[in-house]
């Protein structure tokens, strides 16, 4: 008897890596995203963590952890907010969900391409610190901010999400830039908390971005001492509380 050819299974995992190569490459052929998301915090580092360091390293170091957080959280909010919207202005979003592809797939999807962004801009950051720069920090303590940076992302992702899912895409650009430049700003990742007025020292950890930096600021030694739980809990928290809120929004507008 001839054997019988049975049909080939299709295996999930193959569509989320299919889905999330095509989201990196996407992402990585848009000058608009990956050129300011990488750009700019290599850019700032470069003039105020190398050309202004004057040669004490300091800054350079501070720099290295606060810059690492800014370019992540541009990371985390423009890749998930400008094209959540327009995909969901175009209707796109419903025809991904009538395609034959796993549930979640596109999220996941676009996490994956937030955290090869996040980790592209953590590598660079750290090239240009530990050989323009002259930071000296011990291996550990590179993988440490490698892994905050990656894992960092993540809130910001929830974040964007979650005002791609309120805003459209014309809107979506100025919306995110009015939250993320003064929240950067506010969060002490342009300048040390300490330069600034007082009462905005005291309302920093009202910011998420404030938290990720203190995770990082704490791996090169100038965080200002709070438990690492406090920081991990509230981006936690923050990350949970918005990608529910941007799937109810979206699943309501169904």
């Amino acid at each position: 008897m001839s054997a019988i050819a049975q049909p080939a299974v299709h295996s999930s995992w193959r569509s989320y890596v299919q889905e999330a190569k095509c989201e990196a490459l996407q992402k990585l052929r848009e000058p608009a995203y990956c050129l300011p998301v990488i750009g700019f915090p290599v850019l700032f580092y470069l003039l105020f963590g190398v050309l202004l360091d004057k040669g004490e390293g300091k800054a350079a170091q501070y720099l290295l952890a606060t810059y690492g957080a800014f370019g992540v959280i541009g990371a985390g909010l423009f890749g998930f907010g400008v094209s959540i919207a327009v995909d969901r202005e175009k209707g796109l979003l419903r025809l991904k969900r009538a395609l034959p592809v796993p549930p979640g797939a596109l999220l996941l999807a676009r996490m994956a391409m937030a955290m090869l962004f996040a980790a592209i801009i953590s590598l660079v950051l750290a090239v240009i610190a530990a050989t323009v720069a002259g930071v000296a920090l011990e291996p550990s303590q590179w993988i440490r901010l490698f892994v905050i940076n990656v894992l960092g992302v993540l809130p910001f992702c929830a974040i964007g999400l979650f005002v791609g899912s309120v805003v459209g895409g014309s809107a979506a650009p100025a919306l995110l830039n009015m939250l993320y430049l003064p929240m950067a700003f506010l969060s002490g990742l342009w300048l040390p908390l300490t330069l600034l007025p007082g009462f905005l020292s005291t309302i920093a950890p009202a910011w998420p971005a404030y938290h990720l930096g203190q995770l990082a600021l704490k791996v090169v030694g100038f965080d200002a001492g709070q438990p690492i739980g406090m920081h991990v809990g509230v981006l936690a928290g923050i990350t949970l509380l918005f990608f529910v809120l941007a799937q109810r929004r979206l699943s309501a507008a169904e």
